[in-house]
């Protein structure tokens, strides 16, 4: 069920991407709002439903159904 290394690693280039054309940054601040530019630009393309969620779901609301919201069990 887990697949964080393809997904993890495309997202770290999508921010690599950015941030490769400027080496130096005025400040922290304006470099955490680059990351977060990016982050909602590629957040946009996160389309892909995850596998099998309904039976994970279900496991989920099995162990921890006192702290799921109701809208990730649709």
């Amino acid at each position: 069920m887990i697949y964080t290394t393809n997904i993890i690693e495309g997202y770290h280039r999508q921010l690599r991407k950015v941030t490769k054309t400027k080496t130096a940054y005025p400040t922290d601040d304006a470099l955490k709002k680059i990351i977060y530019l990016a982050t909602v630009e590629a957040a946009k393309k996160w389309t892909m439903p995850v596998k099998d969620w309904k039976k994970c779901i279900s496991q989920f609301a099995i162990y921890f159904g006192d702290r799921l919201e109701t809208e990730l069990a649709i």
